[in-house]
């Protein structure tokens, strides 16, 4: 059962001129894994993020240190979420999730769908 859809768009080049701008904002917003990608990844990284907090209803007090987007070759972007965004999953009672990001004319997008299983 879908409990949570979150949808998010960034302009790359103003995500990009505001990590430049803001010292240490990247380390706050992605893993050391995440950081070793190049930056249109990084910004649908950060939409990823963004609609994952949208389908749970955007609540506070979450890390985006614990969440990692990975790419999968030859199948969808996975989630691994732990500490405080997998506590705010758990309790809305989300057993899986699924991403799909893109980045294309300057723009990078993602949507989360959140799911529970039935019963």
């Amino acid at each position: 059962m879908i409990i949570g859809v979150g949808i998010d768009v960034v302009d790359i080049s103003r995500f990009l001129a505001t990590l430049e701008r803001t010292p240490g904002l990247a380390e706050r917003l992605f893993t050391e894994e995440e950081r070793q990608m190049p930056p249109t990844s990084l910004a649908a990284r950060f939409a990823a993020k963004e609609a994952i907090a949208k389908a749970m209803g955007a609540p506070g007090g979450m890390s985006w240190q614990d969440a990692t987007v990975r790419r999968i070759a030859g199948g969808p972007p996975e989630v691994e979420l732990r500490g405080t965004v997998l506590a705010a999953s758990r309790e809305r009672g989300i057993d899986r999730w699924h991403l799909s990001i893109s980045h294309d004319a300057g723009i990078a997008s993602a949507v989360a769908i959140a799911e529970r299983d039935p019963g």
